[in-house]
């Protein structure tokens, strides 16, 4: 494909990639109060559990209409993530010969899981223990008061929740790195202490500066770089069989 057909076929993929994602936006319109309940579970917990009373505040007319456009947005970029990766890795087989573009099959579901499992992690696991760690912090003046607004943490919600689903995409780009034999297995294992020092300097980086966010996203990231690695593993023993049979 010339370089003209190539941004053709992009913009195809984007289009249809923005279509999926308003389809699943207004899907998930029926559902934004009970979703954005879920969203305000671990404020309204770390709240109650600090003896405060939980409370957003709204400071613009069109604060609520907005938050609740964001939040269906989000979500339905979760419902339709699995059309959106398909578009990408179909945009991104347009480039790969023959033999390779079985790996696109392969990664569509993986990083649609992925994309998924990062974006829960967050809001189950991770979301409660940051928000009571920033919603009880003692700052040892008695008149300062927690006042946050509606806006404010739904945007704080919804950024860690997205840095969290697309840091969870790692182990797709190792592997097929490695399958493509951009990097190899021995180089990865070598790789270890100082893939372990980068990740929790990207993770100092793309969450709020504190340590809870950074462990949280660090620790599950080295896990899935030991996964990855495993799996190429697999994929080299499994290869090895092949051509001996």
């Amino acid at each position: 494909m010339s370089i003209g057909d190539h941004l053709e076929e992009l913009r195809a993929r984007i289009i249809l990639s923005l279509v999926g994602v308003a389809l699943g936006s207004i899907v998930c319109l029926f559902f934004g109060r009970w979703l954005l309940l879920l969203i305000a579970g671990p404020f309204e917990s770390a709240m109650t559990k600090a003896g405060y009373e939980a409370e957003l505040q709204a400071i613009s007319l069109a604060e609520k209409f907005l938050v609740y456009m964001k939040t269906s947005l989000l979500f339905g970029l979760l419902l339709s993530s699995p059309w959106v990766f398909c578009q990408l890795w179909r945009f991104v087989s347009a480039g790969l010969y023959q033999h390779e573009r079985r790996f696109v099959y392969m990664a569509v579901p993986f990083c649609t899981g992925l994309f998924i499992a990062g974006v829960v992690f967050f809001m189950l696991v991770v979301a409660p223990i940051v928000v009571r760690f920033f919603v009880s912090f003692d700052t040892g003046i008695d008149y300062v008061k927690t006042r946050i607004t509606f806006h404010s943490y739904i945007n704080f919600i919804i950024m860690l929740s997205l840095v969290f689903g697309l840091s969870f995409q790692m182990p797709v780009a190792i592997i097929v790195a490695q399958r493509l034999g951009v990097v190899s297995l021995s180089s990865l294992r070598r790789a270890r202490k100082y893939v372990l020092l980068a990740l929790f300097i990207i993770a100092a980086v793309v969450t709020p500066p504190d340590v809870v966010s950074q462990i949280s996203l660090g620790i599950p990231l080295y896990v899935l770089y030991e996964a990855s690695i495993i799996l190429c593993q697999l994929f080299e023993r499994r290869k090895k069989r092949r051509f001996k049979a």
